[in-house]
C-alpha cells in the first residue's frame, strides 16, 4: 500500500461508528437549534422591551448584539474544552449556564441586568453548535458528513421558522418575560438529550487544556488557507442571517408596520426558504455531490444580495424586503452541508477547536455587521448596504478556496485529511438505531 493510500485509509472514520447517522443528526439538530431559537424567540419582543424599560432602540439592539458576542466567544472555549474533557460533560455544563442566565433574564429588574443575562445566555448556548459539528467530524466524513449536516439543517429550519411566531404569540398573550420561560424549557431539553441519548465520542485528555496547546491549535487554523477561505465563505453566508436579525424587527414593524405576531409569521419567509432549500439539497444529493451544489447556492445568495441592495433606492414593503431574504436563505441551504464538512475535514484531532473557530466566524460576522448597522442608525440603509457586502465576501472567499491546490476536486482527497480521527468506535458492534 503506497503512502497516499495508507494516509487516506487512516484518515477515514471507522465503518461502524458509535452512533448512527440518524441519531447523530437528531442530536446535532437539538444542540444546534438552541442558539437560533433563543434569538428568534426574542426578536419579536424587542420593540416591547424598549417600552417596558423606558429605554431606546439602540440599547435594546445591544441585548441582541451581546447575545451574539457571548455566543461567538463561548464557542472558542466550548470547542477546545470539549476536545479535552469530552462532548457530554461540556454540553451539560454550558447548558447549565444557559439555564441560569435565562432565569436571570426572566426576572431582570432593569435593562442593565438584561444586557448581562443575554451575554451569559449566548455564552451558554454556544456549546451546542460547536460540539454538534465536532461530533459529526468525530464519527463521519465526506458525503456521510454532508448528509448529516443537511439533515441537521432541515431540522434546524423548523425551530427558527416557528420560534418568531411562538415568540410573537407569547408576547401578546403573556408578555415578553414569558419568552424566557420557553427558552429555559428548550435548555432543559438539550440537557436531557445529552444525558440520555449522547454517547461520548472522544477520550478525555485534560492535558489538552494547556493554554499553549490551545493557542497552537488556533494558530494552526488561522494559518491554514483552506480553513480560512472556507470559514469566511460560511461566515459571510450564515452570518447574514444573524445580521438580518438586528435589522428586520425594526424594518418590518416600524417601517412596514407589522405587529409582533405578523412579524413572527413574516420570518417564515426566511426559515421556510432555508427549509425548502435543505429539502431540495437532500433530494439532489442522491445524484450529485454536495460539493457540486455549492456554486448553485452562491448564485442564489448573489440574487438575494442584489435584491437587498435595491432597498437603497425604494421604500421598503413586505415583498421588497422578504423576497431577497428568501433567496439568500435558500442559497445558504445549498452551501452549508459541503462547506461545513470541508472546513473540519483536515482537523480530526482538533475538531472541537475547528468547529468552534468556524462557528465564531459565522456568529462574529453577524455581530460585526449588526454592530456596524446599529451605528449607521437607519436599519433599511444598513441592511441594503451590509447584507450585499456579506454576499460578496462569501462568493470571493469561495473563489479563493477553489484556487487552493486540492479544492477543484468533487470532494477533499483522503491524503489531504490529516491523521487518525480522535473519535471512538464500537468495532464489531452495530450502531444504535
Amino acid at each position: 500500500m503506497n503512502e497516499r493510500m495508507k494516509t487516506a485509509v487512516e484518515a477515514a472514520p471507522p465503518a461502524v461508528p458509535l452512533m448512527s447517522e440518524r441519531r447523530v443528526s437528531l442530536i446535532g439538530a437539538m444542540f444546534v437549534v438552541i442558539g437560533p431559537i433563543t434569538m428568534a424567540l426574542y426578536t419579536p419582543a424587542m420593540t416591547e422591551i424598549v417600552k417596558a424599560f423606558g429605554t431606546t432602540e439602540s440599547v435594546v439592539k445591544m441585548t441582541l448584539a451581546l447575545y451574539f458576542a457571548g455566543f461567538a466567544l463561548g464557542q472558542l472555549f466550548a470547542g477546545p474544552v470539549s476536545d479535552a474533557l469530552g462532548r457530554r460533560p461540556v454540553t451539560i455544563g454550558f447548558m447549565a449556564v444557559y439555564l441560569v442566565a435565562s432565569m436571570v433574564a426572566l426576572f431582570a429588574p432593569s435593562i442593565g441586568v438584561l444586557l448581562v443575562a443575554r451575554f451569559i445566555q449566548g455564552f451558554g448556548a454556544s456549546a451546542g453548535v460547536a460540539i454538534a459539528r465536532a461530533i459529526v467530524r468525530d464519527l463521519f466524513a465526506h458525503e456521510a458528513s454532508s448528509r448529516i449536516m443537511n439533515l441537521i439543517g432541515i431540522i434546524l429550519a423548523i425551530g427558527p421558522a416557528l420560534a418568531p411566531t411562538i415568540g410573537g404569540l407569547t408576547l401578546e398573550i403573556a408578555g415578553w418575560r414569558a419568552i424566557f420561560v420557553i427558552m429555559a424549557g428548550f435548555g432543559l431539553a438539550v440537557v436531557a438529550t445529552a444525558l440520555l441519548a449522547l454517547k461520548e465520542t472522544v477520550d478525555a485528555d485534560p492535558a489538552r487544556l494547556n493554554p499553549l496547546t490551545l493557542l497552537r491549535s488556533y494558530a494552526t487554523l488561522f494559518t491554514s488557507g483552506r480553513f480560512m477561505t472556507v470559514s469566511l465563505a460560511l461566515g459571510a453566508s450564515i452570518g447574514a442571517i444573524y445580521a438580518q436579525a438586528t435589522f428586520l424587527p425594526f424594518i418590518m414593524m416600524d417601517r412596514v408596520g407589522l405587529s409582533p405576531a405578523e412579524f413572527g409569521l413574516s420570518m417564515m419567509c426566511q426559515s421556510g426558504s432555508f427549509f425548502a432549500g435543505a429539502l431540495a439539497v437532500r433530494r439532489l444529493m442522491r445524484s450529485y455531490s454536495a460539493y457540486s451544489l455549492v456554486p448553485v447556492g452562491l448564485v442564489l445568495i448573489a440574487i438575494g444580495s442584489a435584491g437587498t441592495l435595491l432597498l437603497n433606492f425604494w421604500e421598503p414593503d413586505f415583498a421588497r424586503v422578504m423576497v431577497p431574504v428568501a433567496f439568500y436563505a435558500f442559497g445558504i441551504a445549498f452551501v452549508m452541508p459541503a462547506l461545513s464538512t470541508a472546513v473540519l475535514a483536515p482537523f480530526p484531532r482538533m475538531a472541537g477547536a475547528a468547529a468552534a473557530l468556524s462557528g465564531f466566524m459565522q456568529m462574529g460576522s453577524g455581530l460585526l455587521v449588526g454592530s456596524i448597522g446599529a451605528m449607521m442608525g437607519d436599519p433599511v440603509r444598513a441592511m441594503g448596504l451590509l447584507i450585499p457586502a456579506m454576499g460578496l465576501v462569501a462568493i470571493t472567499s469561495y473563489a479563493a478556496y477553489r484556487r487552493h491546490s486540492h479544492a477543484g476536486e468533487a470532494e477533499p482527497r483522503g491524503d489531504v485529511i490529516a491523521s487518525m480521527p480522535a473519535g471512538r468506535t464500537m468495532l464489531g458492534k452495530n450502531p444504535d438505531p
